[in-house]
């Protein structure tokens, strides 16, 4: 490996530069022994918009109907036995219910379908689906 010289003027440090005089810090607002938070910057110049772009009037569709109101029964478990089939136990916190898929519950829903911790039920005219989670409490809220 072949070694280059080095040029003794290209290793100048200028010891003399460290002796030179720094310049302070600002002392416009700094006390080092009080603590202040910095005066928020000034708000921008509010700009008042054209007259000519005013925005036009909305029309606003007139509502529609109102939601079907909720189903109220509690899917409390699921019934499985040879021959039988898979089968939703719902309450309504006076009398159980039970039905498999495609069934009408309580002459007014009908379990669309029956799944692992939850069932989907309609009402039979079509008004709304809903999908009920199984809860498996009672009517007071507390498990049985």
């Amino acid at each position: 490996m072949a070694r280059e010289s080095l040029d003794p003027g290209a290793l100048d440090v200028r010891l003399e530069a460290l002796k030179a005089e720094r310049p302070g810090p600002d002392d416009e607002a700094r006390n080092p022994f009080r603590f202040q938070p910095k005066p928020p910057p000034p708000a921008p110049p509010t700009v008042a918009p054209p007259k000519a772009l005013t925005p036009a009037p909305v029309d606003v569709p007139p509502p529609g109907p109102p939601p079907p109101p909720p189903i109220t029964l509690k899917f409390i478990g699921i019934i499985e036995a040879p021959g039988v089939g898979k089968l939703a136990a719902l309450s309504d916190c006076r009398y159980t219910f039970r039905g498999r898929e495609g069934e009408v519950i309580e002459g007014r829903y009908r379990l669309v379908k029956i799944g692992i911790e939850s069932v989907t039920m309609e009402y039979l005219d079509g008004r709304g689906r809903t999908t009920i989670r199984l809860s498996g409490q009672g009517c007071d809220g507390k498990s049985p």
